[in-house]
């Protein structure tokens, strides 16, 4: 097993919760409330249901979203947001508004 390595700043711990592609995707999807798991697949086009449930369970893992299972008949699990996934979820609306502000300009030096 590997040593954790201490994080050297805050956006190193950051960074580390909401790496990769997926993660900060979901957290918005999530922003507007609890949603299932079909929604959320939706919600995040392009998601594999494999990538989509090892995103949701590291992100459950982290505390940042919580699984609510209700036992009934079908059986139905709600994801949402918990308080800390929320105010991570503020920090990255500023985030959101930069690259609304400037996707043209993004998605034409993508396309070199």
């Amino acid at each position: 097993m590997a040593a954790v390595v201490p994080y050297t700043c805050g956006l190193d711990a950051a960074a580390d919760v909401i790496g990769g592609k997926w993660k900060p995707r979901i957290l918005w999807a999530l922003h507007h409330g609890p949603r299932r798991f079909g929604e959320l697949r939706k919600e995040v086009s392009g998601v594999t249901e494999k990538m989509l449930i090892q995103q949701l369970r590291e992100l459950e893992s982290r505390h940042i979203v919580h699984r609510e299972v209700f036992h009934q008949v079908p059986p139905k699990v709600e994801y949402s947001l918990t308080a800390l996934g929320e105010s991570l979820n503020e920090a990255l609306a500023p985030l959101d508004a930069w690259g609304t502000e400037h996707i043209g300009v993004l998605e034409a030096s993508r396309a070199g």
